[in-house]
């Protein structure tokens, strides 16, 4: 472990001679100044007025205590290697606060805050002993010089375990998600085990968001700003985990288009927690379907709106069978006729058989809907009529309508 050098400090101490009697006289008073020191500490930063446990009380007064000692080691000798030192303020002082929680700004003010206290202390010993102003000068020198070396070190140390922390966060993120959105079942209490971990609160319902590539592939690929989502940029498609969507009303405000940047969204259903990966399968699909042309190629498309096409396209080997099947009686028409009768029919049968509704619907005329009507029922017969034939020409010619507006 590399503990930083102090910057824009003095490395070597004045020239005046400091009496090592000084140090044993100091290193004798230890106890007493500690015991200040910290008490200063707690009455003047409010992170540390109430520490949580006997545990953090003890590291703040080892912390003291280390910081005083390594001042008096100066004194007995200026040219001492002080890493040791250094290295425990980077390690535990450091490291510790960061894991704990507190800013960093606490910790230097601690530091601040009682360096100057133990220098008033200490520099009194000197005076009381009728030492030189050179030596006095000399000590407060040191002083300088001992509180940057265990900031900077402090400083150091800190920033590493922020970062380390984070980047253990983010991994163990990764690891969840994974879990979530992995093939095969998911207990509760495995999640809720990683999510300890991962700082992640356990929602009972999700949602996933499959997202369609950036436009421009050589960009950053950054995930949508949404409070508590779990997002995975580098797989294909990229893809959020949303923690309660229903709660947020997100998914239809502007906050949420705007965080997409105008990229094509689908929104799997809502679904616990533990079935995450079944709701990325539905929004996977449905993005597909709009890469396609058979869902709105643009904006967010919830999958809850389109269910029934989501249906339809869930085996499509089987659709096509369908579709052969049922729409047969149309090959005997003519190929430009077909097309006509096909949409006809389809407006026909969701109308509920009403001829003007179809009329409105197309834009032609009332008898036109009639004529071709009459050419239908030549083709398929009675079976126009039968409820279950409805229900598979209208799958059937919803399939074939939205095939012709798919360019692919």
């Amino acid at each position: 472990m590399a503990v930083p050098t102090p910057r824009g400090v003095p490395t070597e101490p004045g020239t005046a001679l400091v009496p090592p009697e000084l140090a044993e006289l100091l290193r004798a008073q230890l106890a007493a100044v500690s015991d200040e020191v910290e008490e200063v500490v707690r009455s003047e930063v409010p992170e540390y007025a109430r520490l949580a446990d006997e545990t953090e009380r003890e590291n703040l007064r080892a912390g003291v205590v280390q910081a005083l000692t390594l001042f008096v080691d100066h004194i007995a000798d200026p040219h001492g290697q002080s890493a040791a030192m250094a290295a425990t303020y980077y390690q535990e002082l450091g490291r510790g606060e960061a894991l704990k929680g507190r800013s960093l700004d606490a910790l230097q003010s601690a530091l601040r805050v009682g360096g100057l206290h133990a220098w008033r202390l200490m520099g009194r010993t000197a005076e009381e002993l009728g030492l030189d102003s050179a030596v006095v000068a000399t000590l407060g020198e040191l002083a300088f010089r001992t509180v940057h070396e265990v900031a900077e070190a402090a400083a150091a140390g800190y920033a590493e375990a922020q970062s380390r922390s984070t980047d253990e966060v983010e991994r163990r993120r990764r690891r969840l998600l994974d879990l979530l959105l992995g093939e095969g079942a998911v207990s509760l209490e495995a999640v809720q085990d990683l999510a300890h971990g991962a700082r992640w609160r356990v929602p009972s319902r999700v949602a996933v968001v499959a997202l369609a590539g950036p436009a421009d592939p050589r960009t950053e690929d950054r995930a949508p700003a949404l409070p508590g989502a779990l997002a995975d940029m580098a797989s294909r498609p990229p893809r959020v985990l949303v923690p309660d969507p229903e709660g947020y009303g997100r998914f239809g405000g502007r906050s949420f288009v705007l965080g997409l940047g105008g990229r094509p969204a689908a929104i799997g259903p809502t679904v616990p927690v533990t079935e995450a990966a079944r709701s990325l399968r539905w929004a996977t699909r449905a993005l597909g379907l709009m890469g396609r042309g058979v869902l709105p190629r643009q904006g967010v498309v919830l999958c809850v709106d389109h269910l029934s096409t989501l249906l339809l396209y869930s085996d499509e080997p089987l659709l096509a069978q369908l579709e052969a099947r049922v729409l047969a009686p149309l090959e005997a028409a003519s190929e430009g006729q077909r097309p006509r009768l096909a949409e006809t029919l389809l407006a026909w049968l969701l109308s509920g058989s009403n001829v003007p509704d179809v009329a409105a619907l197309l834009h032609i005329h009332p008898q036109t809907v009639r004529y071709r009507l009459r050419q239908l029922e030549k083709l398929f017969g009675d079976s126009l009529h039968d409820p279950g034939t409805r229900l598979d020409l209208i799958l059937a010619l919803r399939s074939a309508a939205s095939r012709e507006s798919d360019p692919d």
